[in-house]
């Protein structure tokens, strides 16, 4: 019943109009989100119908995760619902990316079975900016790079705009990447193989050599392979010496398996894949002939 006659409820019958405790409603009302109208004469809080609408609409809003300070607002006509909604999916949306990178953080330390020192580092690894995330890769580049300006042009290119582009929405699949990526890049022995890779392109081009033989090499070596290891021929088929001569002549095999290995082995293919997982790009093309190749040769070094 309503206190003295007035029309005004108490707080236990607010409650039960509302469904909420009285706990509850008393919370709110020091908090400054729920003002009594009124008080009795025995100093107990009053509401009246208004506050019953005024209660639903606080209660919706803190289920939808706002906080007091917000709810206080909206009710005080400072800011109206949907401001306040806009920011609120705002921060959900960074809550849910930070999830999402805890959870494959998380994922990525069962599947390996870390240290908690090397979970301390992939959760870094993970939660750096995409600036960060970039200048991991310019000085990959730059210390590859440095002091070799006799590498192709195009190689150079194609290197110092190497990006890192994670998604800001990431799968835990991508940011398991970029953890391996960077993992990678900060290798000092992969930063080693880089670096020899380079140096032998930088020893094999000659003075006024035009830019992009490298990658026309690149090219050659896809339309010579691909057919014949389409067609099932092994590397260590006698036909694979034909191929093998094509491509370079009457030079040690040895010596050009170095410079093959240098540039392309596992870890370099790896180093790819990662980089098109990381930016949402296709799969690099033709690894499987530039293995061939690598096979061919490993099966004649020697001979």
């Amino acid at each position: 019943m309503t206190e003295d006659g007035t029309g005004l409820l108490t707080i236990g019958e607010l409650a039960r109009a509302t469904g909420l405790t009285v706990r509850t409603i008393r919370y709110w009302s020091d908090e400054g989100v729920l003002t009594p109208v009124a008080r009795s004469a025995g100093g107990y809080r009053l509401y009246d119908d208004a506050d019953v609408a005024r209660l639903e609409l606080i209660r919706t809003l803190r289920e939808l995760g706002l906080g007091l300070d917000d709810v206080r607002e909206v009710l005080a006509g400072e800011r109206t619902v949907a401001e306040v909604a806009a920011t609120h999916v705002a921060a959900l949306d960074a809550q849910i990316r930070s999830l999402k990178v805890t959870r494959a953080v998380l994922s990525t330390v069962a599947r390996r079975g870390s240290t908690a020192e090397e979970t301390a580092l992939m959760n870094k690894l993970a939660r750096l900016s995409a600036a960060e995330r970039q200048r991991i890769m310019e000085e990959f580049v730059a210390e590859t790079l440095h002091g070799l300006d006799a590498v192709d042009p195009d190689i150079q290119e194609r290197m110092r705009q190497t990006a890192v582009r994670l998604a800001e929405n990431p799968t835990p699949e991508e940011v398991d990447a970029w953890v391996e990526l960077a993992e990678m890049l900060q290798d000092p022995e992969f930063r080693a193989q880089m670096r020899r890779a380079v140096e032998f392109n930088a020893a094999d081009r000659q003075p006024g050599e035009p830019r992009g033989r490298s990658l026309w090499f690149a090219k050659r070596l896809v339309e010579l392979v691909a057919p014949v290891r389409e067609r099932g021929v092994q590397p260590t088929a006698p036909e694979a010496d034909r191929v093998l001569d094509e491509l370079f002549g009457d030079a040690d095999r040895s010596a050009v398996l170095e410079r093959m290995t240098a540039g392309f082995n596992e870890r370099v293919a790896r180093y790819r894949e990662l980089l098109a997982l990381v930016n949402r790009t296709p799969a690099p093309p033709h690894a499987e002939d530039f293995a061939w190749v690598v096979a061919a040769l490993r099966a004649r070094a020697g001979r």
